[in-house]
């Protein structure tokens, strides 16, 4: 069946392969950009199929005009894809205000705002798909990019308990978390916070974004064409990780999560209440929590 896509960020990197992706399906885009002139060569191609929209995902009032412009047009939108965002690197004390400020905005706040205009539609119909464009960075912290990963991590975060809440409505919520992809996502879109003396790694890390040399493995095409498959899945995973180099790192990071949690299991176990010992999985607040 026919589905209609609203896409953040449809105009560069992976919104623009997604949004290609969709079109070739089939299916109908209302394809969100704050340059919406930079989808000129789409609507020539694909006619009716696509709806340009502009948007500046900060804009949180245009937002909802947005999203009721796409359902007036089309009638539905069965798949909502959250994908607009851009990359910063730095030290944690070196980003200015505005910087840490733009990075929640947009990765984040911006994210949960889009989701929130989307979801009185895809609850009435009772049906939907919502796919948030996390990263590994999501589910992993790494020096350098602490206020991208810490929107990222917001996000996977949201998305999770998203998933949870609209499930009974028929909406499957997904966090997309990719690792390193051929996009612009270390060049024209990464900014940079001032540098500061005495962080090594975190300066090398910018020199080696700035100097050309990140050439990532992931394809934005193939990361494209899964996601259109998992917007047909009958059951679609909370957390989907793309690429290689994103799987190997989140594995090691989980090795390093267990021995750490071993290793202080002890001093974690110490702190219940001597009411409860021995009685965890029976508490309330466990069953709450288990329960889902």
């Amino acid at each position: 069946m026919e589905k209609v896509w609203f896409i953040t960020g449809s105009s560069r990197g992976l919104g623009r392969s997604l949004t290609e992706a969709v079109l070739a399906s089939g299916d109908k885009v209302a394809a969100t950009a704050r340059n919406i002139s930079q989808l000129d060569g789409l609507v020539a191609k694909y006619g009716e199929q696509l709806l340009p929209v502009q948007l500046d995902v900060t804009d949180y009032s245009r937002v909802y005009d947005a999203v009721a412009e796409a359902v007036a047009h089309f009638g539905k939108i069965d798949v909502l894809v959250n994908n607009a965002g851009f990359g910063i690197t730095g030290a944690t004390e070196a980003f200015t205000d505005e910087q840490v400020r733009s990075q929640l905005e947009t990765n984040l706040y911006a994210v949960i705002e889009v989701t929130r205009a989307v979801l009185p539609y895809m609850r009435k119909q009772r049906s939907g798909r919502i796919m948030q464009v996390s990263s590994i960075g999501g589910r992993m912290g790494t020096a350098g990019v602490s206020i991208y990963q810490a929107a990222k991590f917001g996000v996977s975060g949201f998305s999770e308990s998203l998933a949870q809440e609209v499930k009974e409505l028929g909406i499957f919520v997904t966090s997309v978390e990719p690792g390193g992809f051929r996009t612009d996502w270390a060049g024209d879109s990464m900014t940079y916070a001032p540098r500061i003396e005495g962080y090594d790694l975190v300066n090398s890390r910018a020199d080696f974004f700035k100097g050309g040399s990140f050439v990532p493995v992931g394809d934005p095409d193939k990361a494209a064409k899964a996601m259109v498959d998992l917007a047909n899945h009958a059951e679609p995973p909370v957390h989907l990780i793309l690429g290689s180099e994103a799987i190997r790192m989140l594995a090691n990071m989980e090795e390093l999560r267990e021995k750490e949690k071993q290793q202080w299991m002890a001093v974690s176990l110490s702190t219940d209440h001597t009411d409860n010992e021995g009685d965890f999985f029976n508490s309330e607040f466990t069953k709450s929590y288990l329960n889902r």
